[in-house]
């Protein structure tokens, strides 16, 4: 395409102003070449866009329709010179992000959220993975942070501790497990046991070594078949502390003990010095 944006500003200037001498000024430019400008959009585009027989420049119903779509493209042209600033600022162009799905959810997305609302540019990418799924997407993906269980430490991880979070081993108030007291291993072996499949394909989520386990895609999943009372198992207090509260799940009296806490971890790259989008978005993940 031949179409220059600086004709599309002298035309837009032209119209603004009310006529060539005053948009030269506004343009810092000579009226001959704001002239000049119009003259050579209307031999690119073959129509005439400007009526000059009249006292005042006025549009044609062409040059009109071309202004309107002209407008939208200075405008999209300004975001973009806008938009390599903040780049050129240190912001960057893109920040994935990967979470482990026990972690809670709603923290990160409020952090995001005031990402978003400050106007920061960079695209970011946010993934859910699971166990052993985190760090292989990390990997994989040369994800900039995780945020996770377990991983394994290897020389240029950085990492920083985060809040630990409880986990409490319950079941459906109808649940025959409910209601047991000092309940044994052997037990819980005789029930389903509900488990977060590892998104990687290779680990384990605290298993007790029954012979029926039902592995299921998220902590979503495993909370309404918990409800639904198809099994016993594991569960992060944040996700279930009002069901727990009411009674529709019952705290299991398991004599190995009925609950257990974690440290989770912010993991980045030392050898990737994290632009401004990162160091903002670590800052609000922080306790």
């Amino acid at each position: 395409m031949k179409l220059e944006l600086d004709a599309l500003e002298a035309l837009d200037a032209v119209v603004r102003s009310g006529g060539l001498a005053r948009a030269a000024e506004a343009l810092g430019k000579a009226q001959s070449a704001v002239s000049y400008q119009l003259k050579s959009l209307e031999a690119q585009l073959g129509v005439a866009l400007i009526d000059r027989g009249g006292y005042r420049i006025r549009l044609t119903p062409a040059g009109e329709a071309v202004l309107a779509e002209g407008r939208g493209l200075l405008e999209h042209a300004q975001r973009i010179e806008a938009l390599a600033r903040q780049f050129a600022q240190g912001w960057e162009a893109r920040l994935e992000v990967v979470l482990d799905g026990i972690l809670p959810l709603q923290q990160t997305l409020a952090a995001l959220k005031t990402l978003a609302d400050e106007g920061i540019p960079t695209r970011v990418q946010l993934a859910v993975e699971f166990l052993g799924g985190v760090q292989q997407r990390f990997d994989a993906d040369e994800a900039d942070l995780m945020l996770v269980k377990d991983f394994a430490p290897r020389p240029g991880l950085a990492i920083e501790a985060l809040p630990e979070i409880e986990c409490v081993l319950c079941a459906a108030a109808d649940h025959p497990l409910a209601t047991e007291r000092s309940v044994a291993l052997a037990q819980l072996q005789r029930h389903v046991e509900l488990t977060v499949q590892d998104s990687s394909g290779t680990g384990k989520d605290q298993q007790f070594g029954g012979e029926r386990v039902y592995n299921l895609s998220d902590f979503t999943a495993k909370k309404a078949s918990l409800l639904m009372g198809l099994g016993f198992g594991w569960m992060p207090r944040y996700l279930v502390d009002d069901e727990l509260a009411s009674g529709a799940l019952r705290e299991l009296d398991y004599v190995g003990g009925s609950r257990y806490r974690f440290t989770p971890w912010l993991v980045y790259r030392e050898n990737h010095p994290p632009g401004l989008a990162q160091q903002r978005l670590m800052a609000l993940l922080r306790p």
